[in-house]
Protein backbone atom coordinates (compact mmCIF):
# COMPACT_ATOMS: atom_id res chain seq x y z
CA UNK A 1 0.00 0.00 0.00
CA UNK A 2 1.31 3.43 -0.89
CA UNK A 3 1.90 5.78 2.05
CA UNK A 4 -0.67 8.53 2.56
CA UNK A 5 0.53 12.01 1.56
CA UNK A 6 1.47 14.34 4.39
CA UNK A 7 0.82 18.06 4.67
CA UNK A 8 4.41 18.74 3.60
CA UNK A 9 4.11 16.61 0.44
CA UNK A 10 0.67 17.79 -0.67
CA UNK A 11 0.41 20.88 -2.83
CA UNK A 12 -1.16 23.87 -1.04
CA UNK A 13 -4.75 24.80 -1.82
CA UNK A 14 -4.97 28.45 -2.90
CA UNK A 15 -8.39 30.10 -3.01
CA UNK A 16 -9.04 32.55 -5.86
CA UNK A 17 -12.00 34.90 -5.44
CA UNK A 18 -14.60 34.84 -8.21
CA UNK A 19 -16.91 37.52 -9.57
CA UNK A 20 -20.51 37.02 -10.67
CA UNK A 21 -20.75 37.55 -14.43
CA UNK A 22 -23.42 36.94 -17.02
CA UNK A 23 -22.36 34.65 -19.84
CA UNK A 24 -23.95 33.04 -22.87
CA UNK A 25 -26.90 33.83 -25.10
CA UNK A 26 -29.34 34.09 -22.21
CA UNK A 27 -27.07 35.89 -19.74
CA UNK A 28 -26.87 33.07 -17.21
CA UNK A 29 -25.02 34.02 -14.01
CA UNK A 30 -21.57 32.43 -13.67
CA UNK A 31 -18.74 32.51 -11.13
CA UNK A 32 -15.60 33.65 -12.91
CA UNK A 33 -11.91 34.39 -12.34
CA UNK A 34 -9.30 35.19 -14.95
CA UNK A 35 -6.98 32.43 -16.14
CA UNK A 36 -4.01 34.66 -15.29
CA UNK A 37 -4.51 33.99 -11.55
CA UNK A 38 -4.85 30.26 -12.13
CA UNK A 39 -1.60 30.21 -14.13
CA UNK A 40 0.24 32.19 -11.44
CA UNK A 41 -0.83 29.66 -8.80
CA UNK A 42 0.15 26.75 -11.06
CA UNK A 43 3.46 28.12 -12.28
CA UNK A 44 4.82 30.23 -9.43
CA UNK A 45 3.03 29.36 -6.19
CA UNK A 46 3.09 25.64 -6.97
CA UNK A 47 -0.38 25.19 -5.55
CA UNK A 48 -3.77 23.88 -6.57
CA UNK A 49 -6.06 26.78 -7.56
CA UNK A 50 -9.51 26.63 -5.96
CA UNK A 51 -12.11 29.03 -7.36
CA UNK A 52 -14.23 30.58 -4.60
CA UNK A 53 -17.76 31.24 -5.87
CA UNK A 54 -19.41 34.58 -5.12
CA UNK A 55 -22.16 32.97 -3.05
CA UNK A 56 -22.92 36.04 -0.99
CA UNK A 57 -23.86 35.49 2.64
CA UNK A 58 -24.32 31.77 1.97
CA UNK A 59 -20.53 31.30 1.74
CA UNK A 60 -19.08 29.24 4.59
CA UNK A 61 -15.95 31.27 5.26
CA UNK A 62 -14.76 29.27 8.26
CA UNK A 63 -14.96 25.96 6.39
CA UNK A 64 -13.03 27.45 3.49
CA UNK A 65 -10.28 28.68 5.80
CA UNK A 66 -10.10 25.30 7.52
CA UNK A 67 -8.94 23.86 4.19
CA UNK A 68 -7.23 26.66 2.25
CA UNK A 69 -3.54 27.49 2.62
CA UNK A 70 -3.72 30.93 1.01
CA UNK A 71 -6.10 33.43 -0.59
CA UNK A 72 -5.73 35.52 -3.76
CA UNK A 73 -8.24 38.35 -4.08
CA UNK A 74 -8.61 39.16 -7.75
CA UNK A 75 -9.15 42.31 -9.74
CA UNK A 76 -12.47 43.08 -11.42
CA UNK A 77 -14.36 45.70 -13.39
CA UNK A 78 -16.87 45.97 -10.57
CA UNK A 79 -16.48 48.39 -7.67
CA UNK A 80 -16.89 47.69 -3.97
CA UNK A 81 -20.33 48.86 -2.82
CA UNK A 82 -20.08 52.36 -1.26
CA UNK A 83 -22.56 51.44 1.49
CA UNK A 84 -19.85 49.18 2.93
CA UNK A 85 -17.67 52.18 3.76
CA UNK A 86 -20.37 54.86 4.18
CA UNK A 87 -19.56 56.41 0.81
CA UNK A 88 -21.98 58.21 -1.54
CA UNK A 89 -23.83 56.08 -4.13
CA UNK A 90 -21.96 55.18 -7.28
CA UNK A 91 -22.65 57.05 -10.50
CA UNK A 92 -25.34 55.38 -12.61
CA UNK A 93 -23.96 52.49 -14.62
CA UNK A 94 -21.03 51.75 -12.30
CA UNK A 95 -20.72 47.96 -12.07
CA UNK A 96 -21.07 46.45 -8.60
CA UNK A 97 -20.91 42.87 -7.34
CA UNK A 98 -22.67 42.63 -3.95
CA UNK A 99 -22.49 38.82 -3.95
CA UNK A 100 -18.70 39.00 -4.20
CA UNK A 101 -18.48 41.71 -1.53
CA UNK A 102 -20.51 39.54 0.86
CA UNK A 103 -17.90 36.79 0.50
CA UNK A 104 -14.60 38.63 0.28
CA UNK A 105 -14.94 41.13 3.11
CA UNK A 106 -15.68 38.59 5.86
CA UNK A 107 -13.16 36.22 4.24
CA UNK A 108 -10.44 38.85 4.53
CA UNK A 109 -11.19 39.60 8.18
CA UNK A 110 -11.24 35.91 9.09
CA UNK A 111 -8.11 35.06 7.05
CA UNK A 112 -6.11 37.88 8.64
CA UNK A 113 -7.21 36.80 12.12
CA UNK A 114 -6.32 33.15 11.40
CA UNK A 115 -2.92 33.94 9.79
CA UNK A 116 -3.95 32.52 6.40
CA UNK A 117 -1.71 34.31 3.84
CA UNK A 118 -3.56 36.83 1.67
CA UNK A 119 -2.42 38.41 -1.61
CA UNK A 120 -4.87 41.14 -2.66
CA UNK A 121 -4.72 42.47 -6.23
CA UNK A 122 -6.40 45.64 -7.56
CA UNK A 123 -10.05 45.30 -6.43
CA UNK A 124 -8.69 42.91 -3.83
CA UNK A 125 -6.57 45.69 -2.29
CA UNK A 126 -9.65 47.90 -2.18
CA UNK A 127 -11.63 45.10 -0.53
CA UNK A 128 -8.89 44.62 2.06
CA UNK A 129 -8.92 48.31 2.92
CA UNK A 130 -12.70 48.37 3.31
CA UNK A 131 -12.83 45.06 5.21
CA UNK A 132 -10.37 46.38 7.78
CA UNK A 133 -12.08 49.75 8.25
CA UNK A 134 -10.83 52.06 5.49
CA UNK A 135 -12.62 54.01 2.75
CA UNK A 136 -12.28 54.47 -1.01
CA UNK A 137 -12.26 57.13 -3.69
CA UNK A 138 -14.67 55.99 -6.40
CA UNK A 139 -13.10 57.71 -9.43
CA UNK A 140 -9.53 58.86 -8.99
CA UNK A 141 -9.57 60.56 -12.40
CA UNK A 142 -12.21 63.02 -11.14
CA UNK A 143 -10.01 64.27 -8.28
CA UNK A 144 -7.83 67.39 -8.74
CA UNK A 145 -4.19 66.58 -9.38
CA UNK A 146 -4.72 62.83 -9.82
CA UNK A 147 -3.66 60.70 -12.75
CA UNK A 148 -6.19 58.73 -14.78
CA UNK A 149 -5.50 55.24 -13.46
CA UNK A 150 -8.23 53.56 -15.50
CA UNK A 151 -7.79 50.98 -18.23
CA UNK A 152 -6.69 52.41 -21.60
CA UNK A 153 -9.45 51.72 -24.13
CA UNK A 154 -7.16 49.97 -26.57
CA UNK A 155 -7.70 46.68 -28.40
CA UNK A 156 -4.07 45.72 -27.85
CA UNK A 157 -3.50 43.79 -24.60
CA UNK A 158 0.11 44.94 -24.68
CA UNK A 159 -1.04 48.56 -24.48
CA UNK A 160 -3.80 47.93 -21.91
CA UNK A 161 -1.53 45.93 -19.63
CA UNK A 162 1.72 47.77 -20.25
CA UNK A 163 3.61 49.88 -17.74
CA UNK A 164 1.59 53.03 -17.12
CA UNK A 165 3.45 54.98 -14.43
CA UNK A 166 6.22 54.76 -11.90
CA UNK A 167 5.82 54.55 -8.15
CA UNK A 168 7.96 55.08 -5.08
CA UNK A 169 8.42 52.27 -2.59
CA UNK A 170 8.52 52.75 1.17
CA UNK A 171 12.14 52.43 2.26
CA UNK A 172 12.75 49.28 4.28
CA UNK A 173 9.28 47.91 3.53
CA UNK A 174 8.10 44.56 2.23
CA UNK A 175 7.97 45.67 -1.41
CA UNK A 176 11.27 47.55 -1.24
CA UNK A 177 12.89 44.33 -0.02
CA UNK A 178 11.38 42.33 -2.89
CA UNK A 179 12.16 44.86 -5.62
CA UNK A 180 15.63 45.84 -4.45
CA UNK A 181 14.86 49.37 -5.68
CA UNK A 182 13.12 52.53 -4.48
CA UNK A 183 11.14 53.00 -7.69
CA UNK A 184 9.46 50.61 -10.14
CA UNK A 185 6.96 50.91 -13.00
CA UNK A 186 3.57 49.19 -13.01
CA UNK A 187 0.44 48.79 -15.11
CA UNK A 188 -2.72 50.64 -14.11
CA UNK A 189 -6.31 49.41 -14.64
CA UNK A 190 -8.51 50.82 -11.89
CA UNK A 191 -10.89 53.66 -11.07
CA UNK A 192 -11.23 53.22 -7.32
CA UNK A 193 -8.39 53.86 -4.91
CA UNK A 194 -7.72 54.12 -1.21
CA UNK A 195 -9.01 57.26 0.49
CA UNK A 196 -8.64 56.67 4.25
CA UNK A 197 -6.19 53.88 5.02
CA UNK A 198 -7.59 51.16 7.27
CA UNK A 199 -6.21 50.86 10.80
CA UNK A 200 -3.52 48.20 10.87
CA UNK A 201 -2.41 48.72 7.26
CA UNK A 202 0.82 50.47 6.28
CA UNK A 203 1.62 52.00 2.89
CA UNK A 204 4.23 50.13 0.88
CA UNK A 205 4.19 52.24 -2.31
CA UNK A 206 2.63 55.38 -3.81
CA UNK A 207 2.11 56.67 -7.36
CA UNK A 208 3.42 60.12 -8.37
CA UNK A 209 -0.02 61.63 -7.61
CA UNK A 210 -0.05 60.18 -4.08
CA UNK A 211 -2.37 57.25 -4.81
CA UNK A 212 -1.63 54.29 -2.55
CA UNK A 213 -0.31 51.48 -4.73
CA UNK A 214 0.59 48.79 -2.16
CA UNK A 215 -0.21 48.00 1.47
CA UNK A 216 0.72 45.49 4.15
CA UNK A 217 -1.25 44.47 7.23
CA UNK A 218 0.65 44.83 10.51
CA UNK A 219 -2.28 44.46 12.94
CA UNK A 220 -6.02 43.88 13.04
CA UNK A 221 -8.25 46.94 13.59
CA UNK A 222 -8.21 45.92 17.27
CA UNK A 223 -4.42 45.82 17.40
CA UNK A 224 -4.00 42.03 17.37
CA UNK A 225 -1.13 40.26 15.62
CA UNK A 226 -1.66 39.22 12.00
CA UNK A 227 0.04 36.95 9.52
CA UNK A 228 0.96 37.64 5.89
CA UNK A 229 -1.52 39.98 4.21
CA UNK A 230 -0.39 42.28 1.39
CA UNK A 231 -2.14 44.16 -1.39
CA UNK A 232 -1.07 45.74 -4.67
CA UNK A 233 -3.14 48.11 -6.80
CA UNK A 234 -1.75 46.88 -10.12
CA UNK A 235 -1.80 43.45 -11.82
CA UNK A 236 1.38 41.37 -11.33
CA UNK A 237 -0.44 38.30 -12.71
CA UNK A 238 -0.31 39.87 -16.18
CA UNK A 239 3.47 39.83 -16.50
CA UNK A 240 4.95 37.46 -13.92
CA UNK A 241 6.69 35.60 -16.75
CA UNK A 242 8.58 38.70 -17.92
CA UNK A 243 8.73 41.08 -14.93
CA UNK A 244 11.03 40.18 -12.02
CA UNK A 245 9.10 42.11 -9.34
CA UNK A 246 5.77 40.60 -10.41
CA UNK A 247 7.27 37.14 -10.16
CA UNK A 248 8.79 37.84 -6.75
CA UNK A 249 5.40 38.93 -5.39
CA UNK A 250 3.97 35.47 -6.13
CA UNK A 251 7.14 33.76 -4.92
CA UNK A 252 6.91 35.67 -1.64
CA UNK A 253 3.25 34.69 -1.26
CA UNK A 254 4.29 31.06 -1.83
CA UNK A 255 6.99 31.37 0.84
CA UNK A 256 4.41 32.70 3.31
CA UNK A 257 2.17 29.71 2.60
CA UNK A 258 5.10 27.32 3.13
CA UNK A 259 6.05 29.06 6.38
CA UNK A 260 2.52 28.71 7.77
CA UNK A 261 2.28 25.05 6.72
CA UNK A 262 5.57 24.33 8.49
CA UNK A 263 4.24 25.86 11.70
CA UNK A 264 6.17 29.11 11.74
CA UNK A 265 4.57 32.01 13.57
CA UNK A 266 4.21 35.45 11.90
CA UNK A 267 7.11 36.70 14.03
CA UNK A 268 9.30 33.74 13.01
CA UNK A 269 8.55 34.36 9.33
CA UNK A 270 9.32 38.08 9.63
CA UNK A 271 12.67 37.33 11.25
CA UNK A 272 13.70 34.71 8.71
Amino acid sequence: MLPSPTLQTMKPLVGISCCTKLFGTFGMPNHAASDTYVRAVDEIVGGVPVLLPAKGHAADVETLLDRLDGIILTGSRSNVQPSLYDGPPHAEGTPEDPMRDAVTLPLIRAAVARFVPVLAICRGLQEMNVALGGTLHQRLQDLPGRLDHSTPMQPSARVRQGKAHGMRLTEGGWLHRLAGAREIKVNSLHNQGIDRLAPGLVVEATAPDGTVEAVRAVATPHGHQVGYAVGVQWHPEYDFRTDAVSRRIFEDFAAAILARRSGMTPMDAAAD
